[in-house]
């Protein structure tokens, strides 16, 4: 929880020359990076002072990191670093810097530093990290809130299109990427609704755009801006033999002329079966851990699970036995009428899947046919 008083350091007392600036940082290449970041500037000249505060700071160093990363119990902080230090950076990133100055007073200036100095506080620097609703772009609209009080008015007025949060998260993503494969596979249903105005700014971009149509006391917040770190956009298109849409087009290909030959041949390649139902059943206890044990919003209500069956882990070691009994055929049926079901979810918008799914959901509906074909051929025979 963000909490601001009037502290006792030396950055009570401001200079005339001091400024405060709200940063915007371009995407990078890893995932981490793919959204931007926001953070807070503070400039006196006459104090000798130039530092940048960001929230979503976190350390690797913390016990049990990738288990309370996962479960979503990660203490994130908030932090304070040079700016030459936070701009050399992102030069090194080849990520871009744009810097917005705030037409603040000196006592509304004095005020956002004291409550950024009070949230560096070991008491007060820990919280919860949400993706969604409490990372680095929330949490600076929240600090000038907190800080600027009712006359500080967002007009959102400019804003002409509405979007869901998945459709948010795409703008950032390739389509044809792992990243936003895996990320559509691991955000549930919750995603797929429109955000509000004031929720985009989950996005620094979002932020640094609001941030031009933002009031303070009926007056442009943004003083000036300026380009800190000029470099374009870049590009990290995925090679297409290393790409998602090349292994799951070749899954599917596998898939269709191994069941093809199979049903020729009246046999059943056990290899195959045993590879799909083992894969299909660990993303399926991963969603179920995500949806279930975890502190994460984002990652509930995933009918990702019902093409992902967590059950399938167990019947992979069935499949795999010469001997298998034939009333799995009407497992195999369920697993065709969960299927049929993540289609119509997806029809519906109840919750949309990653188009790439279509060659998963097509290899698992050949299989499936397959298996079911060739079990109900035994029980008749």
């Amino acid at each position: 929880m963000i909490v601001g008083f009037a502290g006792h350091s030396q950055k009570n007392q401001l200079s005339p020359l001091s400024k405060i600036s709200l940063l915007t940082v371009g995407t990078g290449e890893e995932l981490a990076a793919k959204f931007g970041h926001s953070a807070i500037r503070f400039q006196d000249a006459s104090l000798g002072i130039d530092e940048v505060y960001g929230y979503g700071t976190y350390d690797f160093e913390d016990p049990n990191f990738y288990l309370n990363f996962t479960r979503g119990k990660l203490a994130y902080t908030i932090s304070r670093m040079p700016f030459s230090y936070f701009k050399r950076s992102y030069e090194i990133e080849k990520r871009w810097v744009r810097e917005q100055e705030l037409d603040l007073d000196l006592e509304k200036r004095t005020a956002i530093v004291v409550f950024l100095e009070n949230n560096l506080l070991p008491e007060n620097r820990k919280y919860q990290y949400d993706f969604l609703f409490d990372n680095c772009a929330t949490r600076i609209p929240l600090v000038f809130e907190k800080t600027l009080g009712p006359s500080l008015q967002f007009n959102f007025s400019h804003l002409e299109e509405e979007f869901t949060f998945r459709e948010l998260i795409h703008q950032n993503l390739e389509i044809n990427s792992w990243s936003n494969f895996g990320i559509d596979l691991a955000l549930g249903a919750v995603i797929d609704r429109e955000a509000t105005p004031y929720e985009l700014m989950f996005l620094p971009l979002y932020v640094y755009e609001q941030m031009k149509h933002t009031s303070l006391a009926g007056k442009p917040i943004v003083k000036r801006e300026s380009v800190l770190v000029d470099i374009p956009p870049q590009s990290y298109p995925t090679p297409f033999l290393l790409s998602p849409i090349f292994w799951l087009l070749l899954l599917f290909l596998v898939v269709g002329f191994i069941s093809y030959k199979d049903h020729r041949a009246k046999k059943r390649t056990k290899w195959l079966d045993f590879v799909l139902f083992l894969l299909t059943g660990l993303a399926g206890l991963v969603i179920v851990f995500l949806w279930f044990f975890t502190d994460h919003d984002a990652t509930k209500m995933n009918f990702n699970l019902l093409w992902a069956f967590a059950p399938n882990l167990f019947v992979a070691f069935l499949l795999i036995k010469n001997s298998v009994p034939n009333r799995i055929r009407w497992y195999i049926l369920a697993l065709l009428g969960f299927l049929a079901l993540t289609v119509l979810l997806w029809l519906i918008e109840f919750q949309v899947f990653s188009i790439l799914l279509i060659f998963i959901l097509l290899s698992l509906a050949l299989r499936y046919l397959f298996l079911w074909s060739y079990f109900n051929g035994l029980s008749n025979s």
